[in-house]
């Protein structure tokens, strides 16, 4: 019997309604990864396009088109000190739009210390109108449960508020994707604290999938997600299951429950960090929405 199976009746039921929307991350250079998605996702599925600095925007089309093509949902990263100039993002964008059918982006500041050009912050891209512009009518935002490794707790609310703010004045629909956390009840807290503030837009929480635990443990410091490894000490089969490279089947199913327990708490699906391994994510989410229909025969026996 798997993790999945063990799970009570009702955490599987929540689990499954929750992954009824689900999206993968890939690297626009990382074929391989590019066409495992291709060809185990779901048509539609949204997949989220992340290129790194300094790589040209072809890179990114080129990724865009292919998962278009394939009958998936490009959603690029579009990165505020990676763009040298206002007339480059128009015409990335343009591109995005124009040979990808690209209708959705993560907007994202950015980490690297060196801006390649005027912007440095996710709501200077917002507020240059050029999404609504391209035909771009809808953006992911990030947000951060456990706060930021760089950025006081204040100046994260001022400035999510000021691109939620920004994108209502272009007509945008606005959905918060978190950083990946390994605690569950650091999901729930935060969308209440959001709901609390007055914030309706739709939640989707991120998780890392399947990963060795070096990865791991390197991803979980660099985000700043220590808090929640900490948290996992106290929680033994919790913490085997996830720093064991395995699937996030309590964490998600916590998660789940909430969720169908608070209705209000709008956490609306999930984000799979997949760390170049998008395949085992994907295998594992579509089990988890199966998961009911796969243990009846066996429960019938």
């Amino acid at each position: 019997m798997n993790a999945l199976e063990k799970q009570s009746t009702g955490t599987q039921e929540a689990l499954a309604r929750l992954l009824r929307v689900y999206s993968v991350e890939v690297t626009s250079r990382d074929t391989a990864s590019l066409e495992s998605v291709v060809g185990l996702l779901r048509p539609g599925t949204e997949v989220f396009v992340a290129n790194l600095p300094k790589e040209s925007a072809d890179v990114l089309v080129q990724a865009a088109r292919r998962l278009r093509d394939a009958g998936l949902e490009p959603v690029p990263h579009i990165v505020a000190r990676n763009i040298a100039s206002r007339a480059a993002l128009n015409d990335m964008l343009a591109r995005l739009a124009g040979e990808a059918g690209v209708n959705r982006a993560l907007v994202l500041a950015g980490d690297r210390d060196d801006p390649a050009g005027e912007f440095d912050a996710a709501l200077q891209l917002i507020d240059t109108g050029a999404f609504p512009a391209n035909g771009i009518g809808r953006i992911y935002i990030s947000s951060y449960p456990e706060g930021h490794p760089r950025i006081a707790d204040d100046l994260l609310e001022q400035a999510r508020a000021d691109k939620l703010a920004a994108a209502a004045r272009e007509g945008l629909d606005v959905t918060l994707v978190t950083q990946f956390v390994f605690e569950p009840e650091l999901v729930s807290e935060f969308a209440r604290r959001l709901r609390q503030s007055g914030i309706t837009a739709p939640l989707r929480v991120g998780v890392a999938g399947p990963a060795e635990r070096g990865k791991l443990i390197k991803y979980a410091l660099r985000c700043g997600v220590g808090a929640s490894l900490r948290a996992l000490r106290e929680r033994s089969e919790l913490a085997r299951n996830v720093m064991a490279g395995e699937t996030p089947d309590d964490l998600l199913g916590e998660v789940a429950l909430s969720q169908a327990d608070e209705s209000s708490l709008g956490i609306s699906g999930v984000h799979f960090f997949t760390f170049g391994d998008p395949a085992s994510s994907i295998r594992w989410a579509e089990g988890a929405r199966n998961a009911r229909a796969a243990i009846a025969p066996t429960l019938s026996r």
